[in-house]
């Protein structure tokens, strides 16, 4: 069911981390960041390039999600349930979701997950312990997309964070056409790059203009 729900455009969400219900979002304006327009500033790009987080994709589903689960704040709350956990911990082992890791000195530091439909990718929520973590995970992620011939990513919403990336929002026609093109496509999401791919990711995202303010 969630993925037949992903391939018309629909995604999950629960009012709480306590709540027993779930309910369907199919926004009027859906955020995406174009692969082909994808952004990096020239800090975070030095960042990337330091290696400074040892970066893995698939290793550690579960305890990423977890840490998405966790509240952003002392009184915060999230929309991810324990049946967001039980369903997208299957999607898992199902093949169908996938984790970005960054760890600091073995500990994890941040990352990202989402789902993987054809040349689709829907990512679900990320999160940061140390500084430029989850930033780093996007990118790599990012990267990985592109190489990998994805043709969408979408990040559901959009955010002044998600803005610097390239981030847009489109209509929910434009953004079903979309979808439909993608969904067709045969991809795999590649767990490693190979040597120079990350860099040459880099320097077109550097040259990327910055997105035009709204």
């Amino acid at each position: 069911m969630l993925l037949t729900a992903y391939r018309l455009g629909l995604f999950p969400m629960a009012d709480g981390r306590r709540s027993n219900t779930l309910y369907w979002l199919d926004p009027r304006r859906r955020g995406v960041i174009p692969l082909d327009r994808f952004r990096v500033s020239r800090r975070l790009g030095r960042t990337v390039r330091q290696g400074r987080f040892e970066v893995a994709v698939d290793c550690d589903f579960d305890a990423v999600i977890a840490a998405c689960a966790e509240p952003r704040s002392d009184d915060g709350d999230t929309w991810i349930n324990d049946d967001i956990l039980r369903l997208y911990r299957e999607l898992f082992r199902k093949g169908d979701a996938h984790s970005v890791e960054c760890r600091l000195d073995g500990q994890l530091a941040g990352g990202l997950y989402g789902v993987s439909v054809g040349g689709a990718f829907f990512g679900e929520s990320m999160f940061s312990r140390v500084r430029d973590a989850s930033k780093v995970a996007l990118v790599h992620l990012a990267a990985r997309l592109r190489y990998g011939g994805y043709r969408l990513l979408d990040t559901q919403f959009v955010t002044g964070h998600l803005v610097t990336f390239g981030a847009m929002e489109i209509s929910r026609t434009d953004y079903r056409r979309r979808l439909r093109s993608a969904i067709h496509v045969d991809t795999d999401l590649p767990r490693d790059l190979p040597d120079g791919e990350l860099e040459r990711f880099l320097a077109a995202a550097r040259a990327t203009p910055l997105p035009e303010a709204r």
